[in-house]
């Protein structure tokens, strides 16, 4: 297949603009559907030989004679052929250059690092070093409770640490570099990219799971574990032919339910030339699970294999350890204002000293969904937090998931809390592009599309080919629009009535006119499209790097389409409210307002699944939980408490995934996403934090800081340090350390009515909660309390006796008091307070 980011790269480098390096690769795309493996072709037949096929001549073009080629052409046959000769040609200068400078040769089955041939080697030098007595450049490596991988041929022991074996094939050690697959850059995607099975250390086939869409699946996947399994090992056999059963190569490969795919692929032309065999003979039921192919194993020669050396470039910095942090102390002390420098910090960015553009640089990280932030309170719940089941109309319907039992009108569609939200993100991002690569929307105008229709099982594949070919495809009528006189839309229309069976219903608003006219003529190159799966979600992003054309599919309909860079893909979809605020509509294709959408959102999803993931580590994702003492825990958690752990998160040694309840599906915490949480010491309105999940955080203590009052408020008179020393000396002794007053209560004084305004509104009702409405220890905090039983005239509170009522005398009730606070227009009086 073809590296598309190094073939742009090396066009770019070479003096090709952006908009025609991407013409180029599209070009090269086209000619790769039609012919299998551009390289492969290239390799074999040499480059004279595939471009003979796109010849034509002036004379060819005045005899009319028909497209040589196995590609469709729109518009002049001439200058169409032209063009994919000469992309051919840039693309084979494009191999040659980088096996000369590289020393990486095109053919599929030579010596990349993670060809077979360099991981084979990397297995046998991991075997010397065992049989040595000395692991050498494995040492670092502990052997996993999961992610092995197992070899194609016959040695002892047949499977491998995938962490030990990518490692030493990137000269990266184990503190550099994932063991798992949940990112593209990680030991075992790297092994199974390359085609090779992932077990676990029963040497047991590791299921694929279905959140990580990097993963190689289907046809291109069964077509690599075919060769590398059945084919290779049996042609270094000397065997004369090899049988391969469709059900044992599905297991084998990790597919689910997925036999006719591993027919066809095993059945086509494509496979065929990847492995150099004959067509098979097939022998059983017909695509079935027990239908086994026969590939006879004719000789060829076997393309020299350097042994793996150590890359000459700094590899990725590998993504940081997951933070789980707490920071708790009394009311005040700069809880939740710290959480915006410390997940700015978490982001990896460096916060700005500058209180206004820290908040400036958090609003723009919080608007572009890498920092969520939510407070706890007594009633959240697992279903916000995590997932739950809603109630949605059939006027709503457009969400995928929906339950079937729906009675009065209503169903039950699952919906993601804002925990599985933020933590899908951080899945699918696999790196941020480099700022120079980074796709900006400015100047593009924005499209939403639909590929097909979501609900109908026979439209599914629409989407999986369009990706994969790099194309958009569009239905309604199968008429071919290229001809120029198509570029109005009044032309379309008057096209459309002639095959029509009743040509008056249609207008130039109808969806068979209107949906052609902006595929064809409005959307244009540059632009970026919306691919939506029904209203309420999104599931992928591209822009628009080809012209139309007409692509007539044997089966007929959606033979519309423009070629298209997708730059971002999930297939399950993303709510669409994380892009757009009003979600969209069911419009086939329509342009999306700006003032609509979340630009910094689309954005960051647009850079955040750079090719093959080299970029460097996944992005940090922040999320940020004020007061988290204030819910019940283990209900809001559920089972996150043990996913949190940091060597149980996603790609860690330890990783695990639970099956949610309502959704089943299977649910890890990547290890880009950190949680940074505060807790107030001083609520007592929930029981202590849950002692589970305080065994997952770090906690870091925030107390007062008198001194961050210095300078504040100097007019006033008031030495502000002091009396909260003394205020919080008082309280501990009275109560304890986590009841003291925080800094924060004071630092917006400006004036001596300011720190009256504070005393007589936050911290006086304060002190009444703290200690039950015993005025006797309030006035004893502020210095007010006297060793007499008499009417006491304080600095803040006045205490008057008050007489006891007719017949009972004083002995008997014993003295009451009634405490008052000073009243504003007479002000506080701190001397008291104050006094050493």
């Amino acid at each position: 297949m073809i590296d598309e980011r190094a073939f742009r790269e090396w066009l770019e480098a070479n003096g090709q603009s952006p908009a025609t390096a991407a013409s180029r690769l599209s070009n090269a795309r086209r000619v790769e559907a039609r012919l299998g493996d551009l390289a492969l072709a290239l390799s074999e037949r040499g480059k004279d030989d595939v471009m003979a096929q796109f010849q034509y001549s002036a004379e060819d073009e005045r005899r009319r004679r028909p497209n040589p080629s196995p590609v469709p052409i729109e518009g002049e046959l001439r200058t169409g052929l032209a063009s994919l000769r000469s992309s051919i040609d840039l693309y084979a200068r494009f191999l040659e250059a980088r096996a000369e400078g590289a020393g990486t040769p095109a053919h599929p089955a030579s010596g990349t690092r993670f060809s077979r041939a360099g991981i084979e080697a990397a297995m046998d030098a991991s075997d010397r070093r065992d049989d040595a007595g000395g692991r050498g450049a494995f040492a670092s490596f502990q052997e996993p409770s999961r992610y092995w991988v197992r070899s194609t041929r016959p040695r002892s022991p047949r499977i491998y640490p995938s962490k030990a074996i990518a490692g030493f094939l990137l000269g990266r050690g184990s503190d550099k570099l994932n063991g798992g697959w949940s990112a593209s850059s990680n030991a075992a995607a790297r092994l199974h990219a390359a085609g090779y099975v992932i077990v676990d250390q029963s040497d047991v086939p590791l299921p694929l799971p279905d959140e990580y869409p990097h993963l190689m699946r289907g046809a291109d996947r069964a077509r690599l574990v075919a060769l590398n399994y059945f084919i290779e090992p049996a042609r270094e056999a000397g065997q004369a032919s090899v049988q391969i059963r469709a059900g044992d190569l599905h297991d084998l490969a990790g597919l689910k339910q997925n036999w006719a795919n591993v027919c066809q692929a095993l059945e086509g032309e494509k496979f065929q030339q990847m492995a150099q065999v004959p067509a098979p003979r097939a022998e059983g039921p017909q695509r079935s699970t027990t239908t086994t192919y026969t590939f006879d194993l004719p000789a060829r020669p076997d393309v020299p294999t350097p042994e793996p050396t150590m890359p000459d470039a700094e590899p990725p910095a590998p993504s940081p350890d997951p933070v789980n942090l707490i920071l708790y102390g009394p009311p005040g002390t700069g809880k939740t204002y710290s959480t915006a420098a410390e997940a700015v910090r978490l982001c990896g960015e460096e916060p700005p000293e500058d209180r206004a553009e820290l908040m400036e640089v958090y609003q723009r990280l919080l608007k572009a969904g890498r920092i969520e932030f939510v407070t706890f309170h007594q009633s959240m719940s697992y279903e916000d937090f995590v997932e739950g089941r809603q109630p949605m109309t059939g006027g709503e319907g457009d969400a995928e998931g929906a339950a079937d039992d729906a009675s009065g009108g209503f169903r039950l569609v699952t919906v993601a809390g804002l925990f599985r939200r933020i933590a899908k993100r951080a899945l699918s991002s696999r790196a941020r592009a480099p700022a120079a690569e980074a796709v900006r929307l400015e100047g593009r105008r924005i499209f939403k599309m639909s590929i097909g229709n979501s609900r109908l099982p026979e439209d599914a594949p629409l989407f999986d080919e369009a990706i994969a070919g790099g194309y958009a495809v569009l239905g309604f009528k199968d008429i071919d629009w290229s001809d120029e006189r198509f570029s109005s839309r009044e032309a379309i229309l008057e096209e459309c009535r002639k095959h029509d069976p009743d040509p008056t219903r249609l207008s130039a608003r109808s969806g068979d006119v209107q949906a052609p006219h902006y595929f064809r003529n409005l959307v244009r190159e540059g632009d970026v499209l919306i691919v939506t799966r029904g209203n309420k979600l999104f599931r992928a992003i591209g822009i628009v790097a080809g012209p139309y054309r007409f692509a007539p599919r044997p089966e007929g309909d959606y033979g519309h389409r423009r070629d298209v860079r997708w730059l971002w893909v999930d297939a399950e979809g993303v709510p669409a409210d994380e892009i757009h605020a009003h979600g969209f509509t069911q419009s086939t294709l329509y342009q999306v307002a700006e003032s609509d959408l979340n630009l910094p959102a689309l954005e960051r999803y647009m850079n955040s699944q750079p090719v093959e993931g080299e970029a460097g580590a996944p992005e940090p994702f922040v999320l940020v939980i004020d007061e988290i003492n204030r819910a019940n825990i283990s209900k809001v958690f559920g089972e996150l408490i043990t996913l949190l752990e940091p060597d149980k998160r996603l790609g860690r040694p330890n990783a695990l995934t639970v099956r949610l309840p309502y959704s089943q599906d299977e649910f890890g915490v990547p290890s880009n996403l950190h949680v940074l949480g505060t807790m107030n010491t001083a609520d007592r309105s929930i029981a202590l934090l849950d002692t589970a999940l305080r065994r997952r955080f770090a906690f870091r203590e925030m107390m007062p800081d008198p001194s961050m009052l210095e300078g504040v408020a100097p007019e006033s008179g008031i030495d502000l340090p002091r009396l909260l020393t003394l205020l919080n000396d008082r309280i501990e002794y009275l109560y304890d350390r986590d009841h003291q007053i925080g800094h924060a209560y004071f630092t917006g004084c400006e004036t001596r009515a300011d720190v009256d305004e504070v005393m007589r509104h936050k911290v006086i009702p304060l002190l009444a909660e703290y200690f039950f409405e015993d005025w006797s220890k309030i006035a004893a905090v502020l210095g007010d309390l006297e060793d007499h039983e008499g009417p006491i005239e304080g600095g803040f509170l006045r205490r008057a006796v008050l007489s006891p009522p007719p017949g009972l005398d004083g002995g008997e009730a014993g003295l009451r008091f009634r405490w008052t606070v000073r009243r504003p227009a007479e002000g506080f009086a701190y001397d008291r307070l104050l006094a050493p």
